[in-house]
């Protein structure tokens, strides 16, 4: 079941040493306050509150924290309210993008995301317009120095039904009604996830080889990654590796 990911590097979401620690504690405080607001403030019985948790604390946010912004979720405390609103456009070259994005304003935030697509060569579209390009799965995440095998076994007993080499790391997808079980699958057989998600995979690529392209398609998401209200970006282009590496270098 291992091979070349279809998608790995379809998903743009840029690394936490890009962009400024407090601009991402909020992404992660209004991450938990919508989770727990939407499914309770038991991380144990809410998988996405668990989901952003545990995003909170690989990125060393303090549990006191955490704490509050998961009571502002359940109204123990006062707070702004946000809400999930996903947004959808093409990038240059008719690459489909999705953006996730927890906003108290949906009208500013759409007003401002459609300057950033216009800016960059893209276009912000209507709602469906790109999202019958993706579907949501599982994604676990696992260190890539961990045996195939014995990952692959534990998978693909509890439902998973890819195995993926991605470089650094080991991706198993499942269906996301399968995401906890896969994951418990895991840890039960001495296997620590890196991470544990829910991810919008497209179902079709569009390739770019030329480095301009490139280059045009990765600073319009990266433009919009850097957007406070943005939570994730997804976009379903495929580039060479060595393409991305000119892009990062």
């Amino acid at each position: 079941m291992s091979g070349h990911s279809k998608w790995a590097t379809t998903k743009y979401r840029k690394g936490a040493q890009d962009a400024a620690r407090s601009k991402r504690f909020v992404k992660h405080i209004r991450s938990l306050e919508v989770a727990a607001r939407e499914g309770g403030g038991d991380v144990n019985n809410n998988a996405a509150l668990r989901t952003a948790f545990e995003r909170a604390r690989a990125d060393s946010m303090p549990m006191d924290t955490i704490d509050r912004a998961i009571k502002r979720g359940t109204g123990e405390l006062e707070g702004v309210r946000y809400e999930a609103v996903n947004y959808e456009g093409y990038a240059p070259g008719g690459v489909a993008v999705i953006v996730e994005t927890l906003t108290d304003n949906r009208n500013r935030t759409a007003a401002e995301l459609r300057n950033m697509f216009t800016r960059n060569g893209g276009s912000l579209a209507e709602p469906g317009a790109v999202s019958w390009q993706f579907e949501r799965k599982g994604v676990v995440e696992l260190d890539r120095s961990l045996d195939e095998d014995a990952i692959t076994e534990a998978a693909v007993d509890a439902g998973a039904e890819d195995v993926v080499d991605v470089g650094e790391r080991w991706q198993v997808v499942s269906a996301a009604t399968d995401l906890a079980g896969v994951r418990a699958a895991l840890e039960a057989s001495g296997v620590a996830p890196i991470s544990a998600e829910l991810a919008l995979v497209p179902t079709t690529t569009v390739e770019i080889t030329d480095a301009q392209d490139a280059q045009r398609v990765l600073r319009l998401l990266e433009a919009i990654e850097d957007h406070d209200d943005v939570l994730t970006v997804h976009a379903n282009y495929d580039m060479p590796e060595a393409v991305l590496a000119g892009y990062a270098g």
